[in-house]
């Protein structure tokens, strides 16, 4: 019962949910700023609308596929949870990876999803809330 308490409290102290500003300044500094004409606000806003800048986010969805991390990389077509049937796993990458503070492998899965031919329209949060859409907002006050 101690081991389960020890990891429970573990993994909560792993989750971060990073300030709006900080994430923008994180993912310019990735490369992700233009990156296929993809502006650092729309990445912004997709995580915002997303999981809420929340690297620890998960979302099961109806087709029992599931949704890992900051930028909700599905494990249907981009990652492999060993859970989800007929994953395709396009970034090689196993899913809990995105699940951590450091959110390096979910910025190259990220470049990986937004080089397809969807592109960033891959992700409902960004249809539904940020496309068409003044952004400004999601970067201003951040000194970039």
């Amino acid at each position: 019962m101690r081991a389960v308490v020890l990891l429970l409290l573990v993994a909560a102290a792993s989750a971060r949910v990073y300030e709006r500003c900080e994430l923008a300044r994180t993912l310019k500094a990735a490369g992700m700023d233009g990156y296929r004409g993809v502006s650092l606000a729309d990445w912004v806003c997709l995580s915002q609308w997303e999981s809420s800048y929340n690297t620890q986010a998960i979302n099961h969805n109806t087709d029992g596929s599931t949704d890992y991390g900051i930028f909700q990389i599905n494990s249907r077509w981009w990652c492999n949870d060993g859970k989800t049937t007929r994953a395709k796993n396009a970034c090689n990458i196993n899913c809990a990876e995105f699940q951590t503070d450091d959110i390096q492998a979910a910025i190259t899965c990220a470049k990986r999803v937004v080089r397809d031919p969807q592109g960033i329209s891959a992700w409902y949060g960004w249809r539904n809330h940020c496309q068409n859409r003044d952004l400004t907002p999601y970067l201003a006050g951040c000194g970039l």
